[in-house]
């Protein structure tokens, strides 16, 4: 298990927010867990609220960008926005880390009524959750 992920995508709005809430949410502090943007855009509000309805408030996130980050020091970047992958290919050239790109759709593209783009949301939402977890399995207590 790695003992810091670094989630990115191209805004920093929803998606890498997104992962790296869900992530907390199933191991929280045994990783470090940071997310940023290739051009951080205002944090996205259906985000907030899909986030919400599985306990995560992520009401307080702040968009960041690669050039905001305090630490460089991850064991895994996964990039879910091939703008994101770029960005973290070249951050590996002055540290040694794995790269996963885990292109994933960017349901702000979504356009209809509040349910349609909601349902979009909580697409992306689970889909993440489903890869987190494949990943980074949480760890089962042992028979007594």
């Amino acid at each position: 298990m790695p003992g810091a992920v670094l989630f990115a995508c191209t805004h920093n709005a929803l998606r890498s927010p997104m992962a790296a809430g869900i992530l907390r949410r199933y191991h929280g502090t045994r990783i470090f867990v940071d997310s940023v943007g290739v051009r951080p855009h205002q944090t996205d509000g259906f985000m907030i609220a899909v986030m919400d309805e599985i306990g995560v408030d992520l009401s307080g996130h702040h968009p960041r960008s690669f050039e905001e980050l305090e630490d460089e020091n991850f064991d895994v970047i996964v990039s879910l926005s091939p703008e994101a992958q770029h960005k973290a290919v070249d951050m590996t050239r002055t540290m040694h880390c794995e790269v996963e790109f885990w292109n994933t759709f960017d349901p702000s593209l979504i356009k209809g009524n509040r349910e349609t783009r909601l349902a979009a949301y909580r697409e992306v939402r689970d889909q993440l959750e489903h890869r987190i977890l494949a990943r980074f399995p949480v760890p089962t207590m042992g028979r007594l």
